[in-house]
């Protein structure tokens, strides 16, 4: 009795651990992260999580550290778990973070940044564009089980960025960066279509206006610009969603190489 009480004990500070990491992810991860969750089954998912994730760690034989309970010892240690997995999400979210850049700059352009609300999902007030690229994008994610690959990732890292370990900024610097130019690329590309179009029709309403004095272009040129703009949308969103598709194997690929080829050790 005294044997088991004592290993349940030695157990409860690393599976503390694993929850922490665990827990990082709420605070970036897409879903995860929503204001629409509510924070009671947030708080569940993430302790359920992590104990099966320890579970798991402990059948696999991973090394964990000795962990007191004490406040001095338990506090910084679960500090850096929980960075780490914050620091897993925010990647996670990138694609999301793209197709919403490529919202904002469309629905700006087309005129709807004057038709903006508050959107739960994200927090923050948006646009139509914004909103329908945002969630087209994390529908696919979810579809391509984004989720359980970060889920994934987060528990394999244990065995390569060992519980306790700090990140220093030559692991983490390059690949953010990296994400974030490439999520702001992925941006342009997806609006550049549209602003192109619009550019277009905006050259061919300055040539009505010089040719036909009388015809009130503003308008005319409001609601048109909208009407080709959601043509150009509707149009083109089977190559949206393979462009966000695409980015969205890439950066999970990228997660789950960073979460199995860091360094192995172990924190106290």
């Amino acid at each position: 009795m005294n044997g088991a009480i004592e290993s349940i004990q030695e157990s409860v500070g690393p599976a503390m651990l694993v929850i922490m990491r665990i827990g990082g992810l709420a605070i970036f991860a897409p879903v995860l992260s929503t204001a629409m969750v509510p924070m009671r089954v947030k708080v569940l998912l993430i302790f359920v999580m992590g104990l099966a994730g320890y579970a798991a760690l402990s059948a696999k034989g991973v090394a964990m550290p000795a962990v007191s309970m004490e406040p001095w010892a338990i506090v910084p240690l679960a500090a850096v778990e929980i960075g780490i997995g914050a620091f897993i999400g925010f990647l996670a979210t990138m694609p999301m973070l793209a197709m919403q850049t490529a919202g904002i700059i469309s629905g700006q352009q087309m005129g709807l940044g004057f038709a903006r609300f508050y959107n739960p999902a994200v927090g923050e007030e948006s646009d139509v564009v914004q909103q329908l690229l945002y969630f087209l994008a994390l529908s696919t994610f979810l579809m391509m089980g984004g989720l359980d690959a970060i889920f994934l990732s987060t528990l394999r890292s244990f065995e390569y960025v060992g519980a306790g370990v700090f990140l220093d900024g030559d692991r983490t610097l390059p690949i953010m960066m990296g994400m974030v130019l490439g999520a702001t690329e992925i941006g342009m590309r997806v609006a550049l279509p549209l602003l192109g179009v619009v550019f277009l029709e905006t050259v061919a309403m300055g040539f009505v206006s010089k040719t036909v004095p009388q015809l009130n272009v503003l308008s005319l040129g409001f609601p048109l610009r909208i009407m080709i703009g959601l043509t150009i949308m509707i149009a083109g969103l089977a190559v949206i969603d393979a462009v966000a598709a695409a980015w969205i194997g890439e950066v999970l690929d990228r997660i789950h190489t960073w979460a199995t080829t860091a360094p192995a050790g172990g924190g106290v």
